[in-house]
């Protein structure tokens, strides 16, 4: 009876321990499958984009220069591609959005003498960039934050994709009416795009936090183990 039990203890263990590791993922929210589609997604160049926008919808990762015949400037003269600015107040322990504004050109990312342009109407929570953020009061904002409580906390938020960056995409490379390709959302996956490399990329999906992904990693190799253990355990007392 004991070693029946013991493989079961095993087994139970393992799935207390993914079931925790999982639970921590899922704090990140939609980030988390953001990350793992960065990490995960097969990546082409951009010439055998172009090519599959014709054929089978595939979702893939394209890296180049980002480009376009019309950036615009901001407040510092960098030439931009797209500006997003949202204005949020402080909602019990959330942020909600009252104000959004998006303002943007068509471009796209370059590589060599081949190009494929980027849906930037389908980007959201996919775009990761280095954030400007600003907190205050609704009393900093008055003319936004109309009829807010003037100590309601207010945040700024501005994400700006420059036109001398480098970028990775990932999307569904689809061709228009007018035979143009464009990277985007499909196969029930969102648009990603971001001008950093990848490691930097996920701490910026991790918020700056080390200890919650270190754990999340650290009960899902456990809950592994114990299961393979708890498994080896059954066989091995099967056998004798």
């Amino acid at each position: 009876m004991i070693a029946a039990v013991i493989p079961l203890a095993f087994f139970v263990a393992g799935l207390v321990a993914l079931a925790a590791g999982a639970m921590v993922l899922r704090t990140f929210g939609p980030r988390y499958r953001i990350g793992r589609l960065l990490a995960t997604t097969p990546q082409v160049t951009v010439a055998e984009a172009l090519q599959l926008a014709d054929g089978t919808p595939r979702y893939v990762a394209v890296q180049g220069r980002i480009d376009a015949e019309e950036p615009f400037e901001d407040d510092a003269h960098r030439p931009l591609v797209y500006r997003r600015t949202r204005l949020q107040r402080r909602t019990g322990s959330a942020w909600t959005a009252f104000e959004d504004h998006l303002q943007a050109v068509d471009f796209g990312v370059r590589e060599g003498l081949d190009e494929i342009g980027i849906d930037s109407s389908a980007l959201d929570a996919g775009l990761i960039v280095v954030r400007r953020e600003a907190v205050g009061t609704a009393a900093d904002v008055p003319d936004h934050a109309v009829e807010t409580p003037s100590d309601t906390p207010i945040r700024l938020l501005v994400e700006q994709v420059s036109a001398v960056e480098h970028a990775i995409a990932i999307g569904v490379p689809r061709r228009l009416d007018g035979g143009a390709v464009r990277l985007t959302e499909g196969l029930g996956r969102p648009l990603i795009m971001t001008t950093l490399e990848r490691p930097e990329a996920m701490r910026i999906l991790a918020d700056g936090s080390t200890h919650r992904p270190l754990a999340a990693a650290l009960f899902l190799v456990l809950g592994l183990a114990l299961v393979t253990l708890g498994f080896a355990s059954a066989v091995v007392d099967a056998v004798l």
